[in-house]
């Protein structure tokens, strides 16, 4: 009997995902809705992500407006912004919040690489821990009698190699947030 690796693949593949969307709420210097996406505001007792209780948009390269439904909440977004690490002032104008991106300093692009190199080594710590997981119950199903050695040997090869092959994704993804920092 063969390991089904079918359920690794799943894992691996969120772990992709996950990556690539915590690395979208990364400030880049352009005005871009995924920054705020983390953050939530109390609203009448209820944590509430911005973009359900207003309309973002970016009005320009440079700026994310974001209009609330209620205007009583504008205060509280306004708040949440400030606290969050998004890095960037709101301006509140009594109707809109503005939020205007600055130009990136070099200093800041170092950072953002840090950063985003910091998180793809994280995504590929989740990946290995994965394909520990799977290589563990391999060695159980030959413990059990469920498989032989030889087939154990394969499965945890085709493991490995869907570890590698994830592992040359999260390098992927990695250098195309690099280039975007350092391209604008």
């Amino acid at each position: 009997m063969k390991y089904d690796i079918k359920p690794t693949e799943e894992k691996m593949k969120k772990a992709i995902s996950a990556y690539s969307e915590n690395l979208s709420t990364i400030r880049v210097g352009k005005a871009n809705a995924a920054v705020l996406n983390k953050i939530t505001v109390d609203y009448y007792g209820t944590p509430t992500e911005i973009n359900q209780m207003a309309a973002v948009k970016a009005t320009d390269p440079k700026t994310l407006e974001i209009a609330p439904w209620d205007a009583s909440s504008l205060k509280a977004i306004e708040k949440a912004i400030l606290a969050s690490d998004v890095g960037i002032t709101p301006q509140n104008d009594g109707k809109v919040i503005r939020l205007i991106f600055p130009q990136l300093t070099e200093e800041r692009r170092k950072d953002i690489q840090k950063q985003v190199a910091k998180m793809g080594e994280d995504a590929k710590v989740a990946i290995r821990n994965i394909r520990r997981d799977a290589n563990d119950k391999c060695k159980d199903m030959k413990k059990n009698g469920e498989m032989n050695e030889d087939e154990q040997k394969a499965s945890e090869k085709q493991i490995q190699d869907l570890t590698d092959k994830y592992i040359k994704e999260v390098d992927a993804v990695t250098d195309a947030k690099n280039k975007e920092v350092m391209s604008i």
